[in-house]
This record gives C-alpha cells, sequence and structure tokens, in this order.
C-alpha cells in the first residue's frame, strides 16, 4: 500500500461541528473504498498566502491515509464539490508502506498527541484571554477613577474656587494687592 496524504484549507467562518463533519464525510469515503485512514491532522486557523475567494484566512487540514490509489479521485471530487473547502491538494508520501498495521497504530498515537496539546493550546489560550480581559478591566477602573478626579478638578476651576480658597488663605488679586487691602482702600474712599 501507498501513503497519501491530502491537504485542504477550509473557510474559516465554519463552525468546528461542520469542519467535523466533513471530516466524518471524508473517512466515511475511505472507509467505503476499503483504504486505511491513518490520522487527521488539523493545523487550525491560519493566515493564507494570498486571499482565496476573498478570505485572508484559512483552516487547514492534513488527512493521512493508505491505498494503492484508487480513492483519490473520489476523495478530490467530494472536497470540489464541498463549497465550504477554498484549496486541496493530495500528494503520495510514500511509494510503499511495509507495516500497514504499525502506522496505522503510529498515526492513531500521533492524533491522540495531537489531541491533547490542542487541548493544552486552547486551556492556554483562554487563561491568556481570562488575563487581556481582567487586564482591560483593572484599566477602564484605573481610567474611571482618574476621569473622576479630573472631572473634580474641572469643577473647582469653573467654579473659580482652589485648593487655597478651600483653606480660607487670602489669594492677590491681578495688581498685587490682598483681598483685604483693598476692603481697606474701599473703605478710606
Amino acid at each position: 500500500m501507498r501513503e497519501f496524504e491530502t491537504t485542504f484549507i477550509v473557510q474559516p467562518e465554519i463552525s468546528d461541528e461542520a469542519c467535523s463533519d466533513l471530516c466524518t464525510k471524508l473517512d466515511g469515503i475511505l472507509e467505503k473504498s476499503g483504504s486505511r485512514r491513518v490520522m487527521l491532522d488539523d493545523w487550525g486557523k491560519r493566515k493564507l498566502a494570498y486571499e482565496i475567494q476573498k478570505f485572508q484566512k484559512g483552516h487547514y487540514f492534513v488527512l493521512y491515509y493508505l491505498d494503492e490509489g484508487g480513492v483519490v479521485p473520489e476523495l478530490e471530487r467530494s472536497l470540489r464539490l464541498e463549497e465550504s473547502v477554498l484549496r486541496f491538494l493530495t500528494v503520495r508520501a510514500k511509494d510503499r508502506v511495509a507495516d500497514v498495521e504499525a502506522r496505522v497504530a503510529e498515526g492513531a498515537e500521533l492524533e491522540r498527541i495531537q489531541k491533547e496539546k490542542a487541548a493544552e493550546r486552547a486551556e492556554r489560550e483562554a487563561e491568556a484571554e481570562r488575563q487581556a480581559e481582567a487586564e482591560a478591566r483593572r484599566r477602564a477602573e484605573e481610567a474611571a477613577a482618574a476621569g473622576e478626579a479630573s472631572a473634580a478638578d474641572e469643577t473647582d476651576a469653573d467654579t473659580g474656587e482652589s485648593d487655597a480658597d478651600a483653606d480660607d488663605v487670602p489669594v492677590a488679586d491681578a495688581e498685587g494687592a490682598e483681598p483685604a487691602d483693598q476692603a481697606s482702600d474701599e473703605e478710606k474712599e
């Protein structure tokens, strides 16, 4: 048997459920033809090298399977008919796989490890998102507190009061005379 790998890119806004349905459909095609699925590698959403159908990103998958080559046209036909698939490419990875069962077991183990890593990555991303939200809340609270202090300062400036007025300290006018001196000048006249 030969080993093939089919790489396909799905539109980025397609849900995870729709992606898993597509992968299940491809597994069914492989099973119907007597091929052996080795593993499905989910690379996740990535930026495309160039825009495809007005999409800048795509969800990448790589399907590894063992067959003599008869399933490739049917698999590609199915991908071509699927509207959510942007591009696909099938290549022959190995001309001859001597121990089919060992390769299938190796693929199953790699797929299990990838799922564990994906779960860990999702957990790290969720934690980073929670930290970013907490930081944004903290900054918003600081900005609100600074805004309240600034608003209080503006209110004092608008009313003509200052901290010095609040302490009953005489303030000099534009001519430099103290307010008490002005009052005594007025009384003199």
